[in-house]
């Protein structure tokens, strides 16, 4: 069979998306981000934000769905999509259908709105894409995407109804701090209030709820304040899911020029898993699905479904605080290198070896605090 390259050339794709949308069919609506002006956030500063319109956005929607269908076909014939297939396929196009490769080859079941803040596309032309998204993959159980808390309060909960009638399921919400002080520290454009407000308007609706906190946020001088209004709000909300991405201060960006003027001191390892063990305390009879799903997340046992999960996970992170300093230190460098995977690793020879080897490795080229050569090490996974 021959190569169709042109199939691949009428469809964009956006820089990022949730680690577990890795599998979902990536549909661009907006270029960027409206607001882009979050001090942490390295992903869209310098770039320009758009909207693409339904005529952009359809003929995106038809591509995809021709690549995931020539996919398919080669994959019933030969049971496995590979890369020798999809080079067969499209050709030097081949690393553009790589994701609609993954999204066939887990079924086909996920779709996720590109970038970062799709809601703020007019509701009518939305509703349009969400339509077409479902017709074009009638498979389709779930479409996801990014909001903006803002966007969220701007919208009336029928046109949010709208849009979930239409074929929107879930949101992501960037939360990152119930405090109203680390909010406006790093500049997010939307109060704790917003927030609360944001997160039950999207719950009315009967849309699923996502929201991420940021541990460390605050720095050491709010690190309290952080983890305890950031408890406070969750527990206002009552998200579906809460979704931990630990922070690590990307240079560039405005919080990276913050910390080298010493107007924000970081939080080290230890003392980043103490505030997050006093957050998910502040948990307690909460109804939410815990997710540590990020790389930057030292603890990823920090998963669970909560009431039930909250002893659970406590458990996890007492035990690690628990540990001596230089066991401690061992898995964060076991960690944050990818040899240590869970706490029980450091019971596996067969890890705790070159864990320990890397260690050494790491004195020897950041000297001082284990938590200077994280800091390092952790701004290649922003």
């Amino acid at each position: 069979m021959g190569t169709d390259a042109d199939i691949c050339a009428g469809f964009e794709q956006g820089p990022i998306r949730p680690p577990n949308e890795a599998s979902s069919l990536l549909v661009r609506v907006t270029r960027g981000c409206p607001w882009n002006r979050c001090a942490f956030c390295p992903v869209y500063k310098g770039t320009s934000f758009s909207l693409r319109s339904v005529a952009q956005i359809e003929p995106d929607i038809g591509a995809m769905a021709a690549v995931a269908a020539r996919i398919a076909g080669r994959a019933q014939d030969e049971g496995a999509v590979t890369g020798a297939m999809l080079y067969e396929l499209f050709g030097e196009q081949a690393a553009d259908a790589l994701q609609v490769a993954r999204f066939v080859a887990t079924g086909g079941r996920t779709a996720f709105l590109q970038d970062a803040n799709s809601l703020i596309m007019p509701v009518e032309g939305l509703v349009r894409v969400l339509r077409a998204l479902r017709q074009a993959f009638p498979g389709l159980r779930r479409v996801t995407t990014y909001a903006r808390a803002h966007t969220v309060t701007k919208r009336s909960v029928a046109d949010l109804v709208r849009l979930r009638e239409a074929g929107l399921d879930r949101i992501h919400i960037g939360l990152e701090s119930g405090s109203d002080r680390v909010l406006e520290l790093m500049d997010k454009g939307a109060s704790a209030a917003r927030h609360i407000d944001a997160g039950r308007r999207a719950k009315q609706a009967g849309m699923e709820l996502s929201e991420y906190i940021m541990p460390g946020l605050g720095g050491r001088a709010l690190s309290a304040e952080h983890a305890a209004e950031t408890a406070r709000v969750l527990r206002e909300i009552e998200p579906h899911f809460i979704r931990i991405r630990t922070l690590a201060i990307a240079p560039g960006t405005p919080l990276g020029r913050m910390h080298e003027r010493g107007e924000l001191e970081p939080l080290g390892e230890v003392e980043t898993m103490r505030e997050l063990r006093a957050l998910l305390a502040g948990l307690a009879g909460t109804s939410a699905t815990v997710r540590s799903d990020h790389v930057l997340n030292l603890l990823e046992e920090i998963s669970g479904t909560l009431p039930e999960a909250l002893p659970r996970l406590l458990g996890v992170l007492d035990r690690f605080l628990g540990l001596a300093p230089e066991e401690q230190e061992l898995f964060i460098a076991g960690r944050r290198l990818g040899i240590l995977r869970r706490l029980d690793d450091l019971d596996d020879p067969r890890l705790r070896h070159p864990a320990a080897a890397a260690r050494e490795q790491l004195r020897e080229r950041f000297p001082g605090p284990i938590d200077h050569a994280m800091a390092q090490i952790k701004r290649g996974f922003v």
